[in-house]
């Protein structure tokens, strides 16, 4: 069963940065190893227990890019479609406390549905849909521009082709012979 590190830290998923550290905080201090020092053995150990996974949670959502790499995950894993990349144990921690993405596997079909993920984040993302717009401005003035000087030539030369005139051009162009 997947971590929800909203529900450990009792926040919405459209949290702000200080509400979530606010949350933080708060359960920091009450779960604090050091605070249930004169507690038993299993209280003191289901305080740490719950102190490691507010931290987690906390260190995931903090950070804007493991934060949204977290919520695709769980949208994954909500829609019913699952990768063994993607699963409960997303990040895992590395040397350091940081949290990393283990390898792609490297079997041949996971790895194209991997980069095929990679590309559908890419294609969500801001700039992609800004360049996208601003192609899509480029393409629809060319379009206009086009349309409309066809639309002036028929205005100004009725009856007559652009290439029936270019013909003519070339014909006064030509030196004629014999004169």
């Amino acid at each position: 069963m997947a971590v929800d590190h909203y529900r450990i830290l009792g926040i919405t998923k459209n949290a702000s940065k200080s509400e979530i550290k606010e949350a933080f905080r708060k359960l920091a201090v009450q779960f604090h190893p050091d605070k249930h020092a004169q507690s038993s053995k299993p209280s003191r150990d289901a305080a740490t227990v719950k102190f490691k996974q507010v931290s987690e949670a906390y260190e995931i959502l903090i950070n804007d890019r493991t934060r949204s790499e977290y919520n695709f995950s769980r949208y994954r894993s909500s829609s019913g479609y699952s990768n063994n990349n993607y699963n409960s144990n997303f990040y895992r921690r590395g040397s350091g406390g940081s949290y990393h993405r283990p390898p792609p596997s490297s079997s041949g079909a996971n790895r194209f549905v991997s980069n095929l993920d990679a590309v559908f984040r890419y294609m969500r993302t801001r700039s992609f849909i800004l360049n996208l717009a601003f192609a899509g401005i480029l393409l629809g003035g060319t379009v206009a521009i086009d349309t409309s000087g066809e639309a002036l030539w028929k205005m100004q030369n009725p009856g007559k082709s652009f290439e029936e005139a270019m013909k003519t051009i070339e014909k006064n162009k030509r030196p004629e012979d014999g004169q």
